[in-house]
């Protein structure tokens, strides 16, 4: 999933070795790491009927409404910025396409809309199905793919929209916020 979904987000760089081609082949790898995607929460969901015996104990209480509870904070608003950054990213959600501006929305105040909503609804998930373990997994796994992942999409924006994109990064912040900013998009 990580792998397909990082050259998903590169189609400038993939653009001056393929040309015009690997925008269609960027999209073919989001489609991919979505189908990645999938499978982890189904072995998430698999892992109710088949936890590892050696970390089976590791449970997030014995009342397993405190995970529900627990996931569901993080899940509502995680999933509302999630949506609000589709909703502003429109079809380059899906579709990276040379054609697109710079968004506007939700995307005046962080950068990353989708990767903050996204990737802590794994950690949701893992405490609704109360298991320390999967919440230390999923936790690790956005530790360090999160910012191999901005790393390098960053770099691609930075081709794909040059100054405009590098003064944008100067006022926006890249998962939150910046406290103090100096303009906002056009």
């Amino acid at each position: 999933m990580a792998y397909f979904y990082t050259l998903s987000i590169q189609p400038m760089k993939r653009s001056a070795k393929y040309g015009d081609k690997a925008w269609k082949d960027c999209k073919n790898f989001r489609s991919i790491s979505g189908v990645g995607e999938l499978l982890s929460i189904i072995n998430l969901v698999v892992w109710i009927w088949f936890p590892l015996p050696i970390v089976s104990e590791w449970i997030v209480n014995s009342n397993i409404w405190v995970g529900i509870i627990i996931g569901l904070c993080i899940a509502i608003p995680c999933v509302l910025i999630m949506m609000r950054g589709i909703k502003d990213a429109g079809s380059e959600t899906l579709s990276p396409s040379k054609d697109t501006e710079m968004y506007g929305g939700i995307y005046n105040h962080i950068r990353h809309p989708q990767t903050l909503g996204e990737f802590p609804t794994f950690v949701a998930i893992s405490f609704f199905f109360n298991s320390w373990f999967l919440v230390i997994l999923s936790s690790l796994f956005i530790i360090i793919y999160i910012p191999i992942m901005i790393h390098y999409e960053e770099i691609d924006l930075t081709k794909r929209f040059g100054e405009k994109y590098t003064e944008y990064q100067k006022r926006t912040g890249a998962l939150f916020p910046k406290l103090i900013k100096t303009s906002k998009i056009d």
